[in-house]
């Protein structure tokens, strides 16, 4: 396995990638296609990770 964020927590990896700024901006202005981009970047792409991740924050995909 080549994830470098392995085992790391979501806040661990937004910390590490430099991004946690940039994420909690996104979230505050329900930016979900920046935040789902984010995401990404840390190595978090399952759907189901990312869903429950923008339900935590009260956002939804726009197709729901």
């Amino acid at each position: 396995m080549n994830n470098k964020y392995f085992g790391m927590t979501v806040n661990e990896r937004l910390y590490l990638s430099g991004l946690m700024d940039e994420f909690d901006i996104a979230v505050k202005d329900k930016k979900i296609d920046k935040v789902i981009s984010i995401l990404k970047k840390v190595d978090l792409e399952d759907e189901g990770t990312v869903n429950s991740i923008l339900m935590h924050f009260g956002l939804k995909l726009p197709s729901e």
